[in-house]
């Protein structure tokens, strides 16, 4: 989906150096007064003159009033995001470089918006950063089921702009091309789709399978024809396996760590 260049502020234009394979950082080389924003607690580590400052808001629109802000900052607390925005800008004479990362494991994702109709709809938690001048706010799903069901694809994000912008996915990024197909996918494993391609919910097949299959009541449907980004590895069920295996109140159990104690555990010995 096209934006008017009336309607959109032309992004900075930055250089970039991804590291590592699955802890990855991303690197942002920043020419003088140039500006990257991120979601705060993302930043890494920078060099000197860079400054930061939390704002609210994405700083793409400089002519926005008081109430166009306020109306942003509310739709981030939608998401479960800060409210604030850390907007890192070179203020020396000199190209300076501030790196981020995300807090699990899995790959960074470097997009260019503008080879992708300048707009990509992500999961609420992918964005990690952008070149200035990227819009990011929310998108609503047109049909109220995907609202009520969709678990982690209930609200997601939109980005629109004309420069890089930076997601993180966990463990394993996948993309997939749909040309005119459906793709029915776990409403955790999504990371992005472009703006041409639609997004609802669909129930997980009879009420066996939804209840006993394992995958969830309801999971995800992708149609059209554009570029659909997956993760093999979503947050939740990463936090959900931790959980389950995370020692009970009271205390790790006797011998915790030896065979014998994987043993108990497994017999239901927790306490012998």
């Amino acid at each position: 989906m096209g934006i008017s260049k009336l309607n959109m502020m032309q992004s900075h234009e930055i250089d970039f150096h991804v590291y590592g394979d699955d802890m990855q950082t991303v690197e942002i080389e920043l020419d003088p007064l140039e500006t990257v924003i991120a979601e705060a607690g993302a930043m890494n580590w920078m060099e000197e003159n860079i400054s930061f400052e939390a704002k609210m808001g994405d700083g793409s629109n400089a002519s926005s009033g008081f109430l166009d802000s306020l109306l942003q900052v509310g739709k981030r607390v939608l998401t479960g995001e800060s409210i604030f925005m850390t907007h890192f800008t070179n203020q020396g004479s000199l190209k300076r470089k501030v790196a981020f990362s995300a807090p699990y494991p899995g790959k960074i994702m470097p997009i260019d918006l503008q080879r992708l109709g300048n707009e990509i709809t992500c999961q609420k938690d992918a964005f990690l950063c952008a070149a200035k001048g990227t819009q990011v706010t929310i998108a609503f799903t047109k049909r109220l089921g995907a609202g009520f069901f969709g678990g982690e694809g209930f609200i997601l994000q939109r980005l629109r702009g004309d420069g890089m912008a930076f997601l993180h996915a966990g463990g394993t990024v996948v993309e997939k091309k749909l040309n005119g197909e459906t793709l029915r996918v776990d409403t955790g494993c999504i990371v992005a789709f472009t703006g041409n391609v639609e997004y609802s919910i669909e129930r997980a097949g009879g009420l066996k399978s939804m209840f006993f299959g394992g995958e969830g009541l309801f999971l995800a449907t992708l149609k059209g024809s554009g570029t659909v980004w997956l993760q093999s590895l979503p947050f939740s069920r990463l936090a959900d396996r931790i959980l389950a295996h995370a020692p009970k109140a009271g205390g790790k159990s006797k011998g915790e760590g030896s065979v014998l104690g994987g043993l108990g555990r497994m017999v239901g010995g927790n306490n012998w």
